[in-house]
Protein backbone atom coordinates (compact mmCIF):
# COMPACT_ATOMS: atom_id res chain seq x y z
CA UNK A 1 0.00 0.00 0.00
CA UNK A 2 2.84 2.41 0.82
CA UNK A 3 4.35 1.98 -2.65
CA UNK A 4 0.95 2.58 -4.29
CA UNK A 5 0.56 5.90 -2.47
CA UNK A 6 4.05 6.96 -3.49
CA UNK A 7 3.54 5.99 -7.13
CA UNK A 8 0.08 7.61 -7.24
CA UNK A 9 1.40 10.90 -5.89
CA UNK A 10 4.43 10.80 -8.18
CA UNK A 11 2.17 10.14 -11.18
CA UNK A 12 -0.09 13.05 -10.30
CA UNK A 13 2.85 15.39 -9.82
CA UNK A 14 4.57 14.34 -13.04
CA UNK A 15 1.41 14.53 -15.16
CA UNK A 16 0.50 17.97 -13.84
CA UNK A 17 4.10 19.11 -14.17
CA UNK A 18 4.26 17.97 -17.79
CA UNK A 19 0.97 19.66 -18.67
CA UNK A 20 2.04 22.99 -17.22
CA UNK A 21 5.66 22.78 -18.35
CA UNK A 22 4.80 22.15 -21.98
CA UNK A 23 2.03 24.76 -21.89
CA UNK A 24 4.56 27.32 -20.66
CA UNK A 25 7.28 26.05 -22.98
CA UNK A 26 5.01 26.52 -25.98
CA UNK A 27 4.09 30.03 -24.91
CA UNK A 28 7.64 31.14 -24.10
CA UNK A 29 9.79 29.34 -26.69
CA UNK A 30 7.52 28.17 -29.53
CA UNK A 31 5.14 31.09 -29.94
CA UNK A 32 6.98 33.70 -27.91
CA UNK A 33 5.10 35.58 -25.19
CA UNK A 34 5.05 38.79 -27.22
CA UNK A 35 3.45 36.95 -30.14
CA UNK A 36 1.02 35.23 -27.79
CA UNK A 37 0.00 38.58 -26.40
CA UNK A 38 -0.70 39.91 -29.91
CA UNK A 39 -2.81 36.89 -30.94
CA UNK A 40 -6.50 37.40 -31.50
CA UNK A 41 -7.56 34.89 -28.84
CA UNK A 42 -5.56 36.82 -26.25
CA UNK A 43 -5.34 40.56 -26.86
CA UNK A 44 -8.17 40.59 -29.38
CA UNK A 45 -10.53 38.96 -26.91
CA UNK A 46 -9.79 41.18 -23.93
CA UNK A 47 -8.81 44.57 -25.42
CA UNK A 48 -12.28 46.05 -24.82
CA UNK A 49 -12.72 44.37 -21.42
CA UNK A 50 -9.46 44.94 -19.54
CA UNK A 51 -6.68 47.55 -19.46
CA UNK A 52 -3.80 46.80 -21.79
CA UNK A 53 -1.19 46.60 -19.01
CA UNK A 54 -3.25 43.89 -17.29
CA UNK A 55 -3.54 41.81 -20.46
CA UNK A 56 0.19 42.23 -21.13
CA UNK A 57 1.16 41.34 -17.56
CA UNK A 58 -1.15 38.35 -17.54
CA UNK A 59 0.40 36.97 -20.73
CA UNK A 60 3.87 37.10 -19.20
CA UNK A 61 2.87 35.99 -15.70
CA UNK A 62 0.87 32.94 -16.76
CA UNK A 63 3.42 31.85 -19.37
CA UNK A 64 6.43 31.95 -17.07
CA UNK A 65 4.63 30.55 -14.02
CA UNK A 66 3.45 27.60 -16.13
CA UNK A 67 6.96 26.99 -17.44
CA UNK A 68 8.80 27.37 -14.13
CA UNK A 69 6.08 25.88 -11.93
CA UNK A 70 5.73 22.88 -14.24
CA UNK A 71 9.49 22.31 -14.14
CA UNK A 72 9.55 22.54 -10.35
CA UNK A 73 6.78 19.94 -10.15
CA UNK A 74 8.67 17.63 -12.50
CA UNK A 75 11.75 17.64 -10.28
CA UNK A 76 9.77 17.85 -7.04
CA UNK A 77 11.44 21.02 -5.77
CA UNK A 78 9.50 23.60 -3.72
CA UNK A 79 6.39 21.63 -4.63
CA UNK A 80 3.90 23.54 -2.49
CA UNK A 81 5.08 26.96 -3.69
CA UNK A 82 4.88 25.77 -7.29
CA UNK A 83 1.33 24.51 -6.66
CA UNK A 84 0.29 27.84 -5.11
CA UNK A 85 1.64 29.77 -8.10
CA UNK A 86 0.01 27.37 -10.56
CA UNK A 87 -3.28 27.64 -8.67
CA UNK A 88 -3.13 31.39 -9.22
CA UNK A 89 -2.75 30.74 -12.95
CA UNK A 90 -5.83 28.52 -12.92
CA UNK A 91 -7.81 31.25 -11.15
CA UNK A 92 -6.65 33.84 -13.69
CA UNK A 93 -7.46 31.54 -16.62
CA UNK A 94 -10.90 30.72 -15.19
CA UNK A 95 -11.62 34.42 -14.74
CA UNK A 96 -10.40 35.23 -18.23
CA UNK A 97 -12.37 32.49 -19.95
CA UNK A 98 -15.48 33.35 -17.94
CA UNK A 99 -15.10 37.04 -18.78
CA UNK A 100 -14.70 36.35 -22.49
CA UNK A 101 -17.43 33.73 -22.73
CA UNK A 102 -19.71 32.93 -19.78
CA UNK A 103 -20.25 29.34 -20.92
CA UNK A 104 -16.86 27.93 -21.89
CA UNK A 105 -15.11 24.60 -22.26
CA UNK A 106 -13.93 23.62 -18.77
CA UNK A 107 -11.38 21.14 -20.11
CA UNK A 108 -8.80 23.94 -20.03
CA UNK A 109 -8.76 23.93 -16.24
CA UNK A 110 -10.84 21.09 -14.82
CA UNK A 111 -8.28 18.28 -14.99
CA UNK A 112 -5.43 20.51 -13.91
CA UNK A 113 -7.46 21.75 -10.95
CA UNK A 114 -8.33 18.21 -9.84
CA UNK A 115 -4.68 17.13 -9.96
CA UNK A 116 -3.49 20.32 -8.26
CA UNK A 117 -6.01 20.15 -5.42
CA UNK A 118 -5.28 16.45 -4.99
CA UNK A 119 -1.57 17.17 -4.62
CA UNK A 120 -2.25 19.90 -2.08
CA UNK A 121 -4.46 17.59 -0.01
CA UNK A 122 -2.25 14.51 -0.04
CA UNK A 123 0.46 14.33 2.65
CA UNK A 124 3.77 15.72 1.46
CA UNK A 125 5.49 12.83 3.25
CA UNK A 126 4.17 10.48 0.55
CA UNK A 127 6.10 12.39 -2.11
CA UNK A 128 9.34 10.48 -1.56
CA UNK A 129 10.60 10.64 -5.16
CA UNK A 130 11.32 14.35 -5.18
CA UNK A 131 14.16 16.78 -4.57
CA UNK A 132 12.26 18.18 -1.60
CA UNK A 133 12.36 14.74 0.05
CA UNK A 134 16.03 14.28 -0.88
CA UNK A 135 17.06 17.63 0.65
CA UNK A 136 14.93 17.02 3.74
CA UNK A 137 17.01 13.95 4.56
Amino acid sequence: MHKNRTVALLSMRLILGLIFFFQGYGKVFTWGVENLYQMDFFYGTYKDLLPEFLIYGTAYYTSFVELIGGFLLLIGFKRDYALYALASVLVIVSFGHGLAEPIWDLSHVLYRTILLVGLLLLPKAWDTWSLDHFFKR
